[in-house]
């Protein structure tokens, strides 16, 4: 593994700030091309009572980003959906290292848990 520095601690927050995230387990059913886009993927996420579009800026940093399909992961629902590369957006992917500019890897849970359960 290459050298890596941690970046500094953020400023302390409330936890109100952090109970304000609704952070959920979804599976990704489907991984699909956005044709109008060089990074980002469009995910369908299953949340056990409903399905949503995530986008997630994926293209480039895996060889087959359709190698995440079926896996469960963790997403951030309660953003406001945005319109990007003609696709709107209804979550985030919660994912590790985009920050740090190391190669991202998914947040996943330690075992399968039922789509829609919530962290924190």
């Amino acid at each position: 593994m290459s050298e890596f520095t941690p970046a500094p601690i953020n400023p302390i927050v409330g936890v109100a700030a952090l109970d304000a995230l609704d952070i959920r387990v979804g599976t990704i059913e489907r991984v699909e091309e956005i044709p109008r886009s060089d990074k980002l993927m469009k995910l369908t996420v299953n949340f056990g009572d409903h399905s949503r579009t995530i986008l997630a800026g994926i293209k480039k940093e895996r060889e087959n980003p359709r190698e995440i399909e079926g896996r469960q992961a963790l997403f951030v629902l309660n953003l406001e959906p945005r319109k990007m590369a003609g696709e709107v957006f209804e979550g985030m992917l919660f994912d590790i290292g985009y920050a740090d500019g190391v190669n991202r890897v998914l947040s996943v849970p330690e075992r399968p848990v039922p789509n829609g359960t919530r962290a924190g």
